[in-house]
């Protein structure tokens, strides 16, 4: 829930206000998320293999423009509109990744080891292989979108529990449940 005092309040009342078809509040938004969007785009960068080439800078950019074309969210609150940020920036690095390795053909295409998996599970390692992980994020939510959204809410977005089980609508502990056991299932998969 979006605490008064802490900003929260403000952003969720011009993110109704622009979904309400007010442009202003998107000019007043800007500078408000500008800072945590730009945490969202390190902490993804800093996932990133060494040598990556797309700079925060230019994923905010990015995901930016997504978000103000998005017509068809009612945006909900901020944690909601970081969710959905987070979203965006995932798929701009995994489509900027797909691209690279095309344009390598195998090159040295960076493999996810199993020192790197296991770091993978605990969220502290660089180097990720992030299309083998949004093949995984994909395989998982065929079986079960719930798990596959609070990875990426946790992982990439870093949101606390809390914060996740707000921005899907669930309770807190059922998102430790599904962190706990999609970390094993993403585990197995990522190792085979």
């Amino acid at each position: 829930m979006d605490r008064p005092g802490s900003g929260s309040v403000e952003i969720t009342q011009m993110l109704r206000e622009w979904s309400d078809g007010k442009p202003e509040a998107l000019d007043n938004l800007l500078p408000l998320v500008y800072t945590e969007l730009h945490r969202q785009a390190a902490r993804y960068l800093r996932k990133e293999r060494p040598g990556h080439t797309l700079q925060t800078t230019a994923l905010i950019n990015e995901a930016y423009l997504k978000l103000i074309d998005r017509r068809d969210v009612r945006w909900e609150s901020r944690t909601h509109f970081f969710a959905v940020a987070a979203q965006a920036m995932r798929r701009i690095l995994v489509d900027h990744a797909r691209t690279k390795h095309r344009e390598k053909r195998g090159g040295d295409y960076i493999k996810l080891s199993l020192d790197e998996a296991a770091a993978l599970v605990a969220a502290k390692e660089n180097g990720v292989d992030l299309i083998a992980l949004d093949e995984a994020l994909s395989k998982l939510a065929k079986f079960d979108a719930q798990q596959a959204r609070v990875v990426e809410l946790r992982y990439f977005s870093g949101l606390s529990l809390e914060e996740t089980a707000e921005a899907l609508h669930i309770s807190r502990a059922t998102v430790a449940r599904d962190w706990e056991s999609s970390r094993a299932w993403l585990y197995r998969e990522l190792t085979k």
